[in-house]
């Protein structure tokens, strides 16, 4: 229910900004245009190094950042029925679905969400919302956990880690190209690099990162319907289209921060080109789908 992703986005977006910047202060760009041309190769090679080490960074500390900007309590030893109904369901979904037993934990917020987060499907982290257990039947939030389960069976967040490495070697590469231009179109500077270059860089990058962040959200929206599939096989069908009712009835549930958003069950709403930024499809369509499939 949550957006995981918009939290992975935030980390992924700092690490390559030091990594960057790091890259600026140690002359590596200046080194890449030190003849009268620009080393493309070269050029390649730093995108690759710096875009895979940014997304791969960002996941691997993804769950601690998760428990860390929720807020979650982690059910270590079950001290209610709640508590040890959670971590049993979880338990047996995991097993379903042939993947090591995650953490469980619960967030303090009003709102019926909840996330699933970790680089590694044997070590992952399932958490819900206090107002999830409160406003929603078990029936309902059993195919919320499934739902959240099966992201974490999916390879969800490590295929997105590929993804957004793939996407951030083309707007590192490709925002560097468009500062080199600029600087031998605009700034007639044939050897090393000058402001064309510091300036159109920058900007490129913040526009690609725009672009690249677009297409990470429609993968979310994509592996949004396959969760919700893997909901209905770990739970039911029928509890899973009740799950995603209940989240209507609510008025359409926030997103949750950072990373969060593109695992977690409701997601964004947008209006728009914000359309294309909305970590989850629509809840109707996700309801029809279900319904379809049946």
């Amino acid at each position: 229910m949550f957006s995981r992703i918009a939290l992975f986005l935030l980390a992924n977006f700092g690490v390559l900004a030091v990594l960057s910047i790091s890259m600026r202060v140690l002359g590596v760009d200046r080194m890449l245009a030190s003849g009268g041309g620009f080393n493309l190769t070269g050029l390649l090679i730093m995108a690759s190094v710096m875009g895979f080490a940014g997304s791969f960074i960002s996941l691997a500390i993804s769950k601690w950042m998760a428990k860390r900007s929720m807020g979650v309590q982690l059910i270590t030893t079950p001290s209610t029925s709640t508590e040890t109904w959670l971590v049993d369901t979880v338990r047996r979904q995991a097993q379903q679905a042939g993947i090591g037993m995650p953490e469980v934990g619960v967030f303090n917020s009003p709102q019926p969400n909840a996330f699933a987060t970790g680089m590694n499907r044997n070590n992952a982290l399932v958490a819900v919302s206090t107002g999830l257990l409160q406003q929603m039947q078990r029936g309902e939030v059993e195919a919320v956990l499934g739902h959240e389960v099966s992201h974490v069976a999916n390879g969800d967040m490590v295929t997105m880690g590929l993804l957004q490495g793939v996407l951030n070697t083309f707007v590192i590469f490709f925002s560097r190209v468009i500062g080199i231009l600029i600087d031998r179109a605009i700034f007639k500077i044939e050897r090393g690099v000058g402001p064309g270059y510091w300036i159109g860089s920058i900007l490129a990058e913040m526009v690609l990162g725009i672009l690249a962040a677009m297409v990470a959200m429609w993968f979310s929206r994509y592996r949004e319907f396959h969760a919700d599939s893997g909901g209905a096989r770990l739970s039911s069908r029928q509890n899973m289209i009740a799950a995603l009712e209940a989240l209507k009835r609510v008025s359409q549930p926030k997103d949750l921060p950072g990373e969060m958003a593109a695992f977690g069950i409701s997601g964004g709403i947008g209006h728009g080109l914000a359309k294309l930024l909305r970590s989850h499809p629509p809840l109707d369509q996700r309801i029809a789908a279900l319904r379809a499939a049946g």
